[in-house]
Order: C-alpha cells, then structure tokens, then sequence
C-alpha cells in the first residue's frame, strides 16, 4: 500500500459511523464551574476524555450498552450529544437530561434531544421526550420507543448536572 492509500484508509477511519450509544449521567459539585463541570463528568465515567459535542442525531441500527460494555481511550475524542448546566447558587435545582428516540425503521437515524434547565428533572425529562416527539413529528418518522437518562442535583456551593448519549464502536 503506498503512503496515499495509507492515508485515505485512515482518512475513511476518522470518519467511521458508531454503531453503539450508552446513556451516562452524573452530578457532582466543586470549587469552581469548572471543577464541578470536571467532576460530573467523572462522575458519568466520560471524565478522562476529551469531549467531541455532536448534533443531535444517533446513527441507524445503533445499539444500546451500558458504558461499562464500551471502553474509551484516555484522552480519546468521544463524539456525544450531551446537556450540562450549572449553578453557584446554594439549595437551587438543576437538572440535565437526554433521550433518544429510536425509530420503528432500523434503517433510518434516530434523533437524541438534549435539554438542561434549573429545576427539578421530572420537569426536564417532559421537555427532552416532548422534543423527541417534535422531531419525529418533523421528519415524518415513526418513534418506535424513547431511551432517556438524566440526573438533577441540589447545589451546596458550586454543583453541575451533566447527563449525554455517548456515541461509540463496537
């Protein structure tokens, strides 16, 4: 194989469709936004990668896993659809959450929602189905059932929600 072979198989690599998805979720609080933002990731077990934010759509025929069937590369570029919020305002509610919408077609692409808001969850998983719901509606696609995660947490000093459909290999 010469070097431009080489490089347009790597090329086609990068670009490869993942055909799982796990749902993470986690809270946590910290010294700074930051920090507290750093710790709900650790919390969801995405913490010690680097996060590749996608647009909202889950590749056709993915599969559901749970993130400890999947193993991310420290350091690795995670594509995902994610939610996250903040607050620095003790006792306040924030909530985080994502639902996917799987389609009754396994060919076509699902659609991931994400949405965060300071309240409690029960209000912000309505939102994030009801988005799902849109935009099955939008696309004239059959919803053939919504997977959903999502986490809320009740600030001390410094708290993040962050909750995200991770997008992955098998």
């Amino acid at each position: 194989m010469n070097t431009s072979d080489e490089m347009k198989v790597r090329s086609l690599e990068m670009v490869k469709t993942p055909n799982v998805y796990c749902l993470v979720s986690g809270a946590a609080e910290g010294n700074t936004r930051l920090n507290a933002f750093d710790n709900a990731l650790l919390e969801a077990g995405v913490g010690d990668t680097n996060l590749m934010r996608m647009s909202s759509i889950c590749p056709p025929g993915a599969k559901e896993v749970k993130r400890n069937e999947i193993t991310l590369p420290g350091g690795g570029l995670i594509p995902l659809a994610y939610a996250h919020t903040d607050s620095q305002t003790p006792q306040m509610w924030i909530a985080s959450a994502v639902a996917v919408g799987i389609p009754e077609d396994p060919t076509e692409p699902g659609v991931i929602m994400e949405f965060e808001d300071h309240t409690r969850l029960e209000y912000v998983e309505t939102i994030v189905k009801q988005m799902v719901i849109d935009a099955f509606e939008y696309r004239k696609r059959d919803l053939k059932e919504i997977k959903f995660t999502g986490i809320e947490h009740q600030v001390e000093k410094c708290g993040a929600a962050f909750a995200a459909a991770v997008l992955w290999y098998r």
